[in-house]
């Protein structure tokens, strides 16, 4: 089990344990001695970051733990979470770290890691890792401690490679585009390279101040994106969050399209092309039936998995698929990146925009959304609702009335203490009277 590390990384309230300068610097020295298994040799790690204030303090505690055991760190700055994808494995790196807490706000913090193939770690290694913290690491000799050196053009790195994602004589002039950064990692890199494509781009979210980060803005509050798409008369708008690993277009009339959208219109035209490896799309427990639907009427499977993009990129390599992604927004592409890239799927979507001569709101409405709702309950550290005996009765009343209806969805958030009750049913009384009778039994278990 692991008790450090949740569904992506650690994270946490800066400042406030497990994300403190002290931890930091222990997790650095484990996971450089895990992955410097040899004396000798060099041995690399890049660190990117986001623009939250907490960044320059795990930094340069990740920078300590890391060369205390002998690793030469690379520090990329402000970057997307995949640019460190890419960079781990463009500078033969043993290993990148991404300091960032996504979507999260600027007071949370979060440390994700890649392994030398550039792809996130998996459960057992970050349960080894833990195991290194807790018993701590010797540190490398005098003369075996690391360095530490800027790289200065990271995120032109990251831009070329975006680029080439798409077909070499394809350009986005004519496109207005409103890009959202959540003042977050992409807010120079995003604008540059739809510039560089040929858009005519109107920014929103690229004035980070340490403090401002998805603040709203980005894919989980895009509504001023939106707003700006109708005043400007854009084509398009793109929302991407703190990290740029998650996306959500927004159509020229305002309306926003979920990672799920996305998905459909992707899964379909690559299973058109022929280039769907294993015919079928990769998304969690969290997509909705519409997109089940939709893929089954074209002949598309649908492999589901638990939340967090890093399992879906897990099924996608063991069984062989190529696209996948989360309604959050991630959409992961493996014929180019190793994670979820917001900035690359915009990209192929206003690539389809081109190609297709179709406007945003009819690619961004592939199917009929079934109605889903979600709502969340905040829970204290040390408390467990969902083993309550009260809460487990409501859910399972809660699937009786739903049984050949609909769908019931709960589970404790990896990344925040919050318990994520979901439900999906046609019959809307019937879908709000569920999730509230859970909410509600989860809600007095707590108070009790």
């Amino acid at each position: 089990m692991r008790k450090l590390f949740g569904t992506d990384g650690v994270r946490g309230t800066a400042n406030i344990h497990p994300m403190t300068a002290e931890m930091a610097l222990r997790i650095g020295a484990a996971v450089g001695r895990y992955f410097r298994r040899e004396a000798g040799g060099v041995h690399r790690v890049v660190i990117g970051k986001d623009t939250r204030l907490s960044g320059y303090m795990f930094e340069n505690a990740l920078t300590a733990g890391l060369t205390s055991t002998g690793m030469n760190v690379l520090l990329l700055g402000p970057v997307p979470t995949p640019a460190v994808g890419l960079m781990t494995r463009s500078m033969r790196a043993d290993l990148g770290v991404m300091i960032s807490a996504s979507h999260n706000p600027a007071q949370d913090n979060g440390i994700k890691f890649f392994g030398p193939d550039g792809f996130k770690l998996s459960d057992r290694a970050e349960a080894e890792i833990e195991a290194l913290v807790e018993a701590g690491v010797e540190p490398a000799q005098p003369g075996h401690i690391g360095r530490a050196k800027r790289i200065d053009d990271a995120r032109f790195r990251y831009g070329e490679r975006v680029k080439s994602s798409l077909p070499r004589d394809l350009r986005l002039d004519g496109l207005k585009v409103v890009v959202d950064c959540a003042n977050g990692g992409a807010y120079r890199a995003a604008p540059e390279v739809l510039w560089e494509l040929g858009a005519e781009v109107i920014s929103v979210g690229v004035s980070p101040d340490g403090f401002n980060i998805n603040r709203g803005c980005g894919s989980t509050q895009p509504q001023v994106a939106a707003e700006t798409v109708v005043a400007h008369g854009a084509d398009v708008g793109i929302c991407l969050d703190g990290d740029a690993d998650r996306a959500v277009v927004i159509d020229e009339t305002g309306r926003i399209a979920d990672g799920d959208q996305l998905l459909a219109m992707l899964a379909g035209r690559w299973a058109g092309d022929g280039r769907l490896d294993g015919g079928a799309l990769v998304a969690t427990v969290m997509s909705n039936l519409g997109l089940e639907r939709f893929l089954a009427g074209r002949g598309i499977g649908l492999e589901r998995t638990g939340v967090g993009d890093r399992y879906v990129v897990e099924r996608m390599r063991a069984g062989g698929f190529n696209l996948g992604g989360e309604q959050s927004g991630h959409i992961v592409m493996t014929d180019y990146a190793t994670t979820g890239d917001g900035l690359m799927a915009g990209l192929h979507f206003l690539s389809e925009m081109v190609l297709s001569g179709q406007p945003a709101s009819t690619l961004a409405r592939q199917f009929e959304p079934v109605p889903q709702l979600l709502k969340n309950v905040r829970f204290a550290a040390g408390q467990a609702p969902l083993d309550l005996p009260q809460v487990q009765t409501a859910i399972a009343e809660a699937e009786t009335a739903l049984n050949g209806k609909g769908r019931l969805l709960i589970r404790k958030s990896g990344t925040e203490p919050l318990i994520r009750v979901m439900a999906e049913c046609e019959d809307e009384a019937l879908l709000a009277r569920t999730v509230d009778e859970v909410v509600d039994a989860v809600s007095r278990g707590l108070d009790a």
